[in-house]
């Protein structure tokens, strides 16, 4: 058990890299929410929200990346639940950013919620292998539905509604799109690595990748793409200016 030291600061082992990872996710997700809230006053109207809602996901993590490094320090066992409540507001948040961003060129409130469906669909489903089914060889099966909903998603932004509303959208949309649209496809692809590690069922009922932690995955995951998704928008904003006028 830990001991507990003056203002009730929890410290962190030399070999405990798990915790450190949540220490320095958490650091990282403030720092990211402070630069973007700061941002928002110096980014044109049309895409404040979008930057609003970039500084409100990193925010949302760093706050419960500090209640999940106690837990895991407390107990040594990984935050599960913490962690789906964090990814269940904070994803469709992320997903909200490809309906802000092609907005302007008509995108429809429809679009909007296909992807939060998508996304809550793809994080209950995950949560039930993970947070029921752990320890069973099952597991893998909700992580299969899972991946269904998540390669939906990753249609819609490369080749479907988003990809085809940002193309028409101008080349600074159309660009950062694409970028985004990268992150769903490569940075995405990190959770289920963890998620084949840290459950018995492992890759199609096959015990992979032991002795590899889910939470290290999982934290770098989430550092790259929330504050990678973040940048990402606030480079949008940055070099989509309307022209001065004279």
């Amino acid at each position: 058990m830990y001991q507990t030291t003056f203002l009730g600061i929890l410290p962190i082992a030399k070999d405990n890299y798990v915790a450190f990872t949540f220490f320095i996710g958490c650091m990282a997700m403030l720092a990211a929410s402070v630069f973007f809230f700061f941002e928002v006053g110096n980014t044109e109207k049309k895409w404040r929200t979008s930057v609003l809602v970039s500084g409100l996901i990193t925010f949302i993590a760093a706050v419960h990346y500090y209640y999940m490094r106690d837990y895991n320090l407390e107990t040594g066992q990984s935050p599960t639940f913490f962690r789906y409540v964090d990814w269940i507001l904070t994803v469709p948040l992320m997903c909200v950013e490809f309906y802000l961003i092609t907005k302007k060129a008509g995108a429809k409130i429809a679009l909007l919620w296909k992807l939060i469906a998508a996304s809550i669909f793809m994080l209950v489903t995950g949560y039930i292998g993970e947070a029921i089914y752990p320890t069973e060889k099952q597991s893998w099966i909700w992580g299969f539905v899972s991946g269904l909903a998540y390669f939906y998603i990753v249609y819609l932004i490369w080749f479907g509604e988003v990809a085809k509303l940002a193309a028409n959208a101008g080349p600074a949309v159309a660009r950062a799109n694409k970028t985004l649209a990268w992150f769903v496809l490569v940075g995405w692809a990190i959770y289920p690595i963890g998620y084949i590690a840290g459950t018995e069922g492992g890759l199609f009922g096959m015990r992979v990748l032991e002795g590899l932690s889910l939470d290290i995955v999982y934290n770098i995951g989430d550092a790259i793409n929330k504050i990678g998704f973040g940048l990402v928008i606030y480079a949008l904003a940055q070099t989509d200016k309307t022209p001065a006028t004279a």
